[in-house]
């Protein structure tokens, strides 16, 4: 048995859904399933290409519906979650119980991990953690800024390299990891702290530059990057150091 998980790439809460279905599906479906996995990114028009859905079940999780037959399970908790009228359509006929959608989930992780106790009986504490993280990052439900500045939790330390990994086979591996391993393993593995290193130097270099260059005045924050060579930054930056905006 083949599984294919095509999943939202670049994303915390992409990798740990796909890590989530894939526990519950060897678990309790098909413990010796052959499972591969692909990242899937917003694009025009059609998200999908057809010979991506080469296995024997097929799922999608964290992404857009698609209305291909060979598509076996989906899960998805985004307001856009349908490119057209007709794929809501057919996700509303359909009967095989194993395509869900709550729009009011903070994170598709989570809401896999719910439909899984309830639908089929299925609870793993070890993933308990994951879970949590997910709801957290893909939330946006931090505690205070400083807590996504400073990237002290593994979870968010890992949030940084799935977000900029370009290489899909790693991203696979890791996917992997974290259906056996603790977030704490997995990030002082040497394998991530090399991805790492050079990530977290990037990014207090930014918030140092920020720091600088940042005005506060009548309720905005302004600061000038553009000549910086910067073409990104932790959108958190500013309120950690004017929380009063």
């Amino acid at each position: 048995m083949k599984l294919r998980i095509l999943y939202h790439g670049n994303c915390f809460d992409g990798v740990s859904s796909a890590a989530v279905f894939s526990k519950f599906y060897k678990t309790k479906l098909y413990p010796n399933a052959e499972i591969a996995y692909t990242p899937t990114m917003h694009r025009a028009g059609n998200a999908f290409d057809r010979e991506q859905f080469d296995g024997d079940e097929n799922a999608i999780v964290d992404f857009k519906y698609c209305p291909d037959e060979r598509l076996t399970w989906w899960f998805d908790h985004h307001q856009s979650a349908f490119l057209s009228k007709s794929d809501e359509e057919h996700f509303l006929a359909d009967t095989s119980g194993k395509k869900f959608l709550d729009t009011t989930s903070k994170s598709c992780a989570e809401f896999i991990a719910r439909i899984c106790k309830e639908r089929f009986d299925f609870d793993d504490p070890s993933l308990a953690e994951l879970i949590e993280w997910a709801h957290i990052i893909d939330g946006a439900l931090y505690e205070s800024p400083a807590q996504c500045v400073e990237l002290r939790s593994s979870a968010l330390k890992l949030m940084q390299v799935i977000e900029g990994e370009k290489d899909p086979s790693f991203v696979e591996k890791l996917i992997r990891c974290l259906q056996e391993e603790s977030l704490d393993e997995i990030v002082a593995s040497p394998e991530i702290q090399a991805k790492l290193e050079p990530i977290l130097e990037r990014h207090w270099n930014t918030v140092g530059l920020i720091k600088e260059r940042a005005h506060y005045a009548r309720g905005v924050v302004s600061f000038d990057l553009t000549d910086t060579g910067i073409d990104g930054y932790n959108k958190f930056i500013p309120y950690y150091f004017y929380p009063e905006t």
